[in-house]
């Protein structure tokens, strides 16, 4: 995959989220079918400080159970970075566990400029993907 449709409206809600739970980051995820975004879903951070998050696991066995009964995939996983760039940190590399995903990334390090970008992270490998809005492809 080089390029992601998302839809502006997430892309938004994406970047509201970062700046409500800032200086904390946060984190979500988006369910897809076939190649195409459905829902937005924030998460809980479970982890006190500001530079990393952890999802509530019983939270997201939820989720995942419920997408699972509506034919829904993950599709994509968010999380700020509420004082570095929009790319992957070691730990975030280290810690990618669904091949299948991208992973988006907020920063909120340029006061005023929220950047978002995408990336395949798979056996610690790092690609960056293209973000378009869902009308341009």
């Amino acid at each position: 995959m080089t390029a992601l449709r998302l839809p502006p409206e997430m892309r938004a809600e994406i970047v509201a989220h970062a700046l409500a739970d800032a200086p904390r980051e946060c984190c979500g995820l988006i369910a897809g079918k076939v190649g195409e975004a459905t829902r937005l879903h924030r998460l809980s951070n479970l982890e006190p400080g500001t530079d990393f998050y952890r999802v509530d696991d019983a939270e997201l066995y939820a989720l995942t159970r419920r997408l699972d009964a509506a034919g829904e995939d993950v599709w994509a996983i968010y999380h700020s970075h509420p004082t570095s760039p929009a790319e992957p940190s070691a730990s975030d590399i280290e810690l990618a566990a669904w091949p299948d995903a991208v992973y988006l990334i907020c920063s909120l390090a340029i006061p005023g400029n929220p950047a978002l970008r995408g990336f395949r992270i798979v056996d610690g490998t790092v690609t960056e993907v293209e973000l378009v809005a869902k009308s341009a492809v």
